[in-house]
């Protein structure tokens, strides 16, 4: 009889605990699905910010606790060298492959390999140079620029530096920041293929897409740009070849497609952890690759002083180690591209946006 009791207790108990966790997975079923239903609202959207963005304060509180960073602004006379240098190794492909066939190896990979790293050093060159870290003039680096130019094929340093300034002035801000992706961009190549659309002719996105979301006004220096490069590449023509001037392009091209050294378009302020209601908006990458690229992947720095010439962002780096290390960042620009375009998790749609309304409002309040 004892042991009948014990029995029916035990058939009992275990019913009841089938029941609790029935009740239990059921519950984490529908947690499960409003997560997934929550987070695939957040995929068809921008993270929307209502903050300013987070290099003024930074910048501010890296200077209260070391105000000797100061003297580490100014510009870099080795730039213009550097320049110089990049620009003879690709006027001297370009005359090498005058008479190469375009749609051959040899052509194809020495666009790929060296072009293509040169010219995005060249982009670079003159993004360094838009914030004046060339030469102590304004003018000389507008006109300097203009010379560093000459490779790419295409008229493109005057036009730069306006939308870059604004860059930094209105990061995330939406119809002035013609860095980020537009909505419909997002709609449309939200998915592997569109990614890996977007990734391949990412270099023509960001020449487009400027001119549709904020004209800028045409200026001299525009015009002597224009008149410069288009000049330049009749010279090209003219005195070498057509398939001369098809290498300094295809470069061109390439520096902005899948290539190593074009995953810093990506890794700079595309969001890739979700995970925090307020995902950072700049990553920086302390890999082999800066030796190329001006050191542009030391972009938290960067954004937080940009008046601080490439050759000393590391140094700004060690000195305010403590606000540095804590941030995050990207190991390779070329797992950057790859994550990109086959996580589901990363997307066009990952950027930090900020209404334009809001930072007026924003700026107008300081100046109270």
């Amino acid at each position: 009889m004892a042991e009948g009791a014990t029995t029916a207790f035990s058939v009992t108990d275990v019913t009841t605990l089938k029941e609790r966790m029935q009740a239990i997975d059921a519950t984490s079923t529908e947690q499960q699905r409003k997560a997934a239903a929550d987070a695939a609202k957040v995929e068809k959207d921008f993270y929307w910010a209502y903050t300013e963005e987070p290099h003024r304060t930074r910048r501010q509180a890296i200077l209260k606790a070391h105000p000797e960073i100061s003297k580490l602004n100014g510009h870099e006379p080795l730039t213009k060298y550097v320049v110089l240098l990049v620009l003879a190794i690709q006027f001297t492909c370009a005359y090498l492959l005058r008479n190469t066939p375009v749609l051959s190896w040899r052509f194809f990979l020495t666009a790929y390999i060296i072009g293509a790293t040169a010219n995005q050093n060249i982009f670079l060159a003159i993004h360094e140079m838009s914030h004046n870290l060339g030469f102590k003039s304004t003018l000389a680096n507008r006109l300097f620029s203009i010379v560093a130019n000459l490779p790419i094929g295409l008229p493109y340093s005057a036009a730069f530096r306006g939308y870059h300034i604004e860059h930094h002035k209105f990061l995330g801000v939406d119809g002035i920041d013609t860095d980020l992706p537009t909505k419909f961009e997002a709609m449309l190549l939200h998915n592997i293929l569109g990614k890996a659309f977007f990734c391949t002719f990412q270099i023509l996105f960001y020449a487009i897409r400027p001119v549709m979301v904020k004209a800028q006004p045409f200026t001299r220096i525009h015009y002597l740009n224009l008149l410069t490069q288009l000049s330049f590449d009749y010279l090209v023509i003219h005195y070498l070849t057509p398939n001369a001037l098809y290498y300094l392009i295809l470069s061109s091209f390439l520096a902005g497609s899948l290539h190593p050294v074009a995953g810093h378009f990506i890794a700079e302020h595309y969001v890739f952890d979700n995970s925090n209601l307020n995902p950072a908006e700049t990553y920086s990458y302390y890999g082999p690759l800066n030796l190329v690229t001006y050191n542009v992947g030391y972009h938290n720095e960067h954004h937080d002083f940009p008046f601080v010439a490439w050759t000393r962002l590391p140094e700004l780096r060690r000195v305010a180690s403590e606000f540095y290390e804590p941030l995050p960042r990207h190991g390779s620009w070329t797992r950057v591209i790859w994550e990109f375009i086959w996580s589901g998790d990363v997307g066009m749609y990952s950027r930090v946006k900020r209404k334009e309304k809001k930072v007026r409002m924003g700026e107008m309040a300081k100046g109270l």
